[in-house]
């Protein structure tokens, strides 16, 4: 029992250190969806992921399934539409491979996990450098 809650709680800390990971460009760059969002979004799906399965057998597909849908609809809640503008995509996208690399994690798929967050903030960094050089 306590082998099963201790590995429960590494998986919980790695997702939510690779969560930060990506939170802390976001962060950095004071985007409204920072550090902690992004860590909890992470952590949360590793739980409902590791509990889904682990405690009530529940095939991990229909798990990821509501976890995509759930976090589609936060993300779509950053979305904000003016008239020649468009701002928060970048951060939707985030917040949702953020819930994907918890939820690689939650089914012992650490390696693509932690590939996963480093090309987001590779992603975001080259962004930043692609305005710089525009600018």
């Amino acid at each position: 029992m306590w082998e099963d809650a201790a590995l429960m709680t590494l998986k919980l800390v790695i997702a939510m250190g690779l969560g930060g990971l990506v939170g802390l460009e976001r962060e950095i760059h004071r985007k409204p969806a920072g550090l902690r969002t992004h860590m909890l979004v992470s952590m949360g799906s590793c739980l409902f992921t590791v509990v889904s399965v682990s405690e009530f057998g529940m095939d991990p597909a229909r798990v990821a399934a509501g976890i995509v849908t759930g976090i589609g609809f936060i993300g779509a809640g950053t979305i904000m539409a003016s008239r020649a503008r468009i701002q928060g995509i970048t951060t939707a996208a985030t917040l949702w491979v953020t819930a994907g690399v918890g939820l690689a994690v939650g089914v012992d798929v650490y390696i693509p996990a932690v590939i996963a967050a480093i090309l987001v903030f590779v992603v975001l960094q080259l962004w930043r450098l692609e305005q710089e050089i525009v600018d």
